[in-house]
């Protein structure tokens, strides 16, 4: 079940930036195009299904990545989730109202709080991600490749924002491999038998 999850997780972080209008938000109209749209609205909630269900994932892999990396996973994306809310509703409410949206999205995106927590949260995800990683290229039972492609995707969650949006695709299609391949990875790895293991196997028969 959690290697299930994260696989879905992955999907929808890809889902969310094809999905996503990329109208040009700095414009009236474009903002309008974007945030009005059922898009918009459905894009940026595979964002949020993707930052709930990852936490839920790693609490069931708990017993390869410990307690504390699903503990701060968890602190990202609960700073995270809310400024996603509001990116999400309350802009394409704003849109749908007909208010000066342009001013309305600079309050929502720019408000102190609220970005520090979204950017806070993000770093913390990152960290997460990076302690996840730690944990799965100790273990001796399971595959470490994944992990790495994992923790690349959160660590450049942040940095993405601030590139077009053919670049945000292809971060989605990072992540979606960090995900799927870190699924594949909590497979444990099938070892032949020590040759102590063979004679203490063949003892008990």
């Amino acid at each position: 079940m959690s290697r299930s999850a994260l696989a879905v997780a992955g999907v929808l972080f890809l889902l969310y930036p094809v999905f996503r209008p990329w109208a040009d938000e700095t414009t009236t109209a474009g903002a309008l195009e974007a945030m009005g749209s059922s898009a918009w609205v459905v894009s940026h909630f595979f964002a949020m299904v993707g930052l709930v269900l990852v936490p839920l994932a790693l609490l069931g892999l708990r017993h390869i990545v410990g307690i504390r990396p699903v503990a701060v996973m968890w602190v990202g994306a609960g700073l995270t989730l809310p400024y996603y809310g509001a990116e999400d509703f309350g802009l394409h409410a704003a849109a749908t109202e007909g208010t000066n949206l342009l001013a309305v999205a600079d309050a929502v995106r720019y408000n102190p709080v609220a970005i520090t927590s979204f950017a806070v949260g993000l770093l913390t995800l990152a960290v997460g991600a990076v302690l996840v990683a730690v944990a799965v290229w100790r273990s001796a039972d399971v595959n470490k490749y994944g992990a790495l492609a994992f923790a690349a995707g959160f660590v450049l969650f942040l940095p993405q924002f601030f590139t077009p949006g053919p670049v945000r695709i292809a971060h989605g299609v990072l992540m979606l491999v960090g995900l799927v391949w870190l699924a594949i990875a909590a497979a444990p790895v099938n070892r032949p038998a020590t040759t102590t293991q063979r004679l203490s196997s063949q003892s008990t028969t």
